[in-house]
């Protein structure tokens, strides 16, 4: 790789079976233009990006790269229809920091992606970031400047946007983040389970989050629940359930509801020590069980209508293949898409206005959580099989597994599209979403300060 290039210079334009769209890597219109409204804002933030020393309530101490020296970083709320404006400030973060706002479906330029939307903030700098939230539901930043690292690293924190309409009276609205640091395990800031007093009768609403590398799952033992909303979409018309334990994919997210009943409820994540008990303090938590699964394939009534044509259609066929990497210094596995390996990975063309079906399929032996920026996927088939349509903008694609999805262009721009186990990014699995006339100004490289992955 050259030590500075465009996103748009690199990889193979795709155009799905439609006509050839104009595009070009110097002329068009510039992501920039494509920015936030202005105006004053509803809810304004600062985050600094710092390293930390924090202690955990085991008594554990972990080196982090922090939002406000938190971990994770603050749980910023606003309200359905906000303007938000939040500036970031990197005071010691040597290899700079950029927020995405993951899951939000916001203006290009305010995607914050180094070296494809903007420039990596470095020491000393600042960066203000706008846009209108403006669909309620569970969202979470985090940085995309070296990403694979500073994300682990604790560069990450939960936003949520609150519907108008007022909530339950006394509704319990609780954010339970799934992270690991350097091999310790988090649920939100602790290390261990938590416990904390609920009265019978209390509405809950615990929104799952996993800002995590690999799948989560989450057991609520207990109580029945409903799930209520996948991805920062709501999945309506669902039933009760009990004793389904729910896979949350790296990056996505899950709500769950359920009334608080008279005895203790756990929230469990399998395999690791974290938790929460709520409850009133009288008798034990049951404890969790992990054998049957949530399937949002079968859950709830449809998300919206399957389109009936599509302009285009996408493979997006996901392998590996043996290569070499530094100029030929060391061989290793590759990931590829349809084929192609880093940085000959398809370009995915897309004209303003267009339907999109994309078909992702995985021959590899892993799974791969697919994560398209500013955009939501209605999954409407898998494995060749129609299913109830759900929105996803993090989805999981397991081993051997196929899944056919419509997407509606409808936010110009310059979309990053990688596998949200950040390591597999930093690998090599990634590419991009590019519209008609959109170019980029921004570069990546060695020579830039910006990496993305």
């Amino acid at each position: 790789m050259p030590s500075s290039f465009g996103a748009l210079e690199v990889g193979t334009p795709e155009y799905g079976g439609g006509s050839p769209i104009a595009h070009s890597h110097e002329r068009g219109v510039p992501v920039v233009a494509f920015h936030g409204p202005a105006g004053t804002p509803d809810a304004r933030f600062r985050l600094v990006a710092q390293h930390a020393d924090v202690t955990l309530p085991s008594g554990r101490h972990v080196e982090a790269l922090t939002f406000d020296r938190r971990l994770p970083g603050p749980e910023l709320r606003v309200h359905e229809g906000d303007l938000v404006e939040v500036t970031l400030v990197n005071r010691d973060v040597r290899e700079g920091v950029a927020i995405h706002w993951h899951g939000v479906d916001i203006p290009n330029a305010e995607d914050g992606v180094a070296g494809v939307t903007q420039d990596s903030v470095q020491p000393a700098q600042s960066h203000v970031y706008r846009f209108r939230a403006d669909v309620a539901g569970t969202y979470w930043y985090h940085s995309h400047q070296h990403a694979a690292a500073e994300v682990e690293r604790g560069l990450y924190g939960a936003l949520v946007v609150l519907p108008r309409s007022p909530p339950p009276p006394r509704m319990l609205d609780l954010v339970a983040i799934a992270h690991s640091i350097g091999g310790v395990k988090l649920l939100g800031s602790s290390d261990v389970e938590q416990r904390r007093p609920v009265r019978p009768g209390t509405p809950v609403r615990l929104r799952l989050v996993n800002s995590a590398d690999t799948m989560r799952t989450f057991a609520l033992a207990g109580t029945r629940f409903r799930v209520v909303g996948i991805d920062a979409r709501d999945k309506n018309g669902g039933g009760e359930l009990t004793g389904q334990a729910v896979d949350v994919p790296a990056g996505g997210r899950y709500d769950l509801v359920f009334s608080m009943p008279a005895k203790p409820v756990r929230l469990a994540v399998r395999g690791e020590d974290v938790g929460l008990v709520l409850g009133s303090g009288r008798g034990d938590a049951p404890e969790a069980t992990f054998e049957r699964r949530f399937d949002p394939a079968a859950y709830g009534t449809p998300a919206a209508p399957v389109p009936d044509h599509f302009d285009r259609r996408f493979e997006v066929k996901i392998g590996r293949k043996l290569g070499f990497f530094e100029g030929g210094v060391r061989l290793g596995w590759q990931w590829t898409l349809n084929g192609k390996a880093y940085p000959d990975m398809p370009t995915y063309m897309v004209g303003r206005g267009e339907t999109l079906e994309l078909s992702f399929s995985n021959s590899s032996k892993l799974a791969h959580p697919m994560h398209l920026h500013g955009h939501h996927m209605l999954v409407f088939a898998r494995d060749g099989r129609r299913v109830t349509p759900w929105w996803s903008d993090t989805l999981e694609v397991g081993a051997g597994q196929r899944y056919d999805v419509a997407l509606f262009a409808r936010s110009p721009g310059v979309w990053m599209f990688h596998c949200h186990n950040l390591p597999h990014a930093a690998r090599g699995l990634v590419t991009h979403l590019a519209y008609e006339h959109v170019m980029t100004p921004f570069r990546t490289g060695s020579a830039t300060g910006n990496d993305p992955e």
